[in-house]
């Protein structure tokens, strides 16, 4: 952030801090009133579904069955599958190899698997646009560069609008354009910034152009490493989990605010800026550093690794709220959506076992493993559930980490794998949409009369 020589632009005066307490006077909202309106908070019925806001035909989502009539409905956990335009995403992770992010950006947008013909121009097409304007990473990530790299990201990508000689056109055709752009540059984009980051920071400065006959993993650790080197496997791994990120069905916070802010009729940058804004939140993107955070603090405490009672007494006091950061919560354990399991960690996992193999990790990984088995045994007891299942951001961060990726760069690469899914449910909005999105919001104030200044 830029800060004036006096260090005044981000100070707390005793005048904000006056206005903060006449804030919090008059914006109160009980929490029984929203019980009284039946207000469906976040969006969810009290079952713990979504509202039904849409429909797609990009991706979806099973985590349980319904069964019985209207009014009598019996939800069931069931394991869970993630499906990219109908075909389960992990058989697309089983039966590609080298391209599968590609692949699965094609599927997305397109609705059918590409034949090799199909997939190779595809990929010479994004190859085509990998590379930034000229001067661009001068001009503009150079600019007040800071470590929350997905700030520098948005910034660059609403100024790629005005090197866009046709930005505000909506038609799909130009659409498509900008969407294939904007998923060829994101992993430029993500590692610029890092670098950039790194140089202020006293680091030297390394800048890579990418490849045009790699792939989008490929290119990524190639950027990012000072002697360009990866191994296959890594290079694979690293494409596994763009593919398991690329898309999560239209309810998703990110995909939401991007369908709401398409549906407005805007340009392709913002709608896909603020779909940024969205998963950089930690609530949404930010989860895998958690995971880290969380496991480095277990490593530190749990004297035994292989000590499962070691293990159980650290998570008790986690969930406990007398441990690590105090939320009670064992992060990557749960999700909003899957009840059973995440299909996303389930193949992810064969991956992970196979990249600690190749770093000597293995001990790492029964740690994981230990954390993951004895903390779901414990939140099912807490919560009275016969199933807890594990999130695939359980083991990305450990993944991440063991590609030697920076904790900066863990949101970004989400972001790198979900673009593919925003512009596949930008262009189904456009197409399909056809209406403003605008729901209600009660006001629960009492209304009041005007005050005349002398008065007051």
């Amino acid at each position: 952030m830029i800060r004036t020589e006096e260090n005044t632009y981000s100070a707390i005066t005793p005048a904000i801090l006056s206005l903060k307490e006449q804030w919090e006077k008059k914006n109160y909202i009980d929490p029984r009133l929203y019980k009284e309106y039946n207000v469906k908070r976040g969006l969810r019925n009290e079952d713990g579904r979504g509202v039904l806001t849409g429909l797609t035909r990009v991706a979806e989502i099973e985590s349980y069955k319904v069964r019985g009539g209207r009014g009598h409905e019996v939800i069931s956990p069931v394991d869970g599958v993630l499906y990219y335009r109908g075909i389960d995403c992990r058989k697309i992770v089983r039966g590609s190899h080298r391209f599968a992010f590609e692949e699965a950006a094609y599927l997305l947008l397109f609705g059918e698997l590409p034949t090799p013909a199909q997939l190779e121009d595809f990929a010479g097409q994004l190859a085509s646009y990998r590379t930034l304007p000229t001067n661009f990473f001068r001009d503009v990530i150079m600019k007040a560069p800071t470590g929350d790299l997905m700030n520098t990201m948005q910034r660059g990508i609403l100024t790629l609008f005005c090197y866009d000689d046709n930005p505000n056109d909506i038609g799909l055709e130009n659409v498509l354009r900008q969407s294939l752009q904007l998923i060829s540059n994101m992993p430029v984009l993500a590692i610029y910034a890092y670098q950039a980051f790194r140089y202020v920071q006293g680091e030297s400065l390394f800048i890579h152009a990418p490849s045009p006959e790699l792939s989008t993993a490929e290119n990524f650790l190639r950027l990012l490493r000072e002697d360009r080197n990866y191994t296959e496997l890594e290079a694979r791994v690293l494409d596994v989990a763009l593919v398991l990120h690329a898309d999560h069905g239209g309810g998703n916070n990110s995909t939401f605010t991007n369908h709401v802010v398409t549906s407005s009729g805007t340009d392709t940058y913002s709608a896909i800026a603020a779909a940024m804004a969205s998963l950089k939140g930690p609530r949404h993107g930010g989860a895998n550093s958690k995971v880290v955070m969380m496991m480095n603090f277990i490593k530190n405490d749990v004297k035994d690794w292989d000590d499962q009672e070691q293990v159980r007494d650290c998570l008790t006091r986690i969930l406990d709220k007398n441990a690590f950061d105090g939320s009670g919560l064992i992060y990557g354990l749960g999700h909003a959506v899957y009840t059973k399991s995440d299909p996303r960690c389930e193949v992810f996992r064969e991956f992970v076992t196979r990249l600690a193999t190749e770093k000597g990790r293995e001990k790492e990984l029964r740690l994981y493993a230990a954390v993951e088995n004895i903390g779901k045994e414990l939140l099912m007891k807490r919560r009275n559930k016969t199933a807890i299942s594990t999130n695939i951001d359980f083991y990305s961060g450990f993944v991440y980490e063991m590609l030697g990726l920076p904790a900066e760069l863990y949101t970004p690469l989400f972001a790198i794998a979900r673009i593919a899914g925003w512009s596949a449910h930008r262009m189904e909005e456009l197409s399909v949409g056809g209406k403003l999105i605008r729901p209600r919001y009660e006001c629960v104030e009492e209304h009041r009369s005007y005050v005349p200044m002398e008065n007051r």
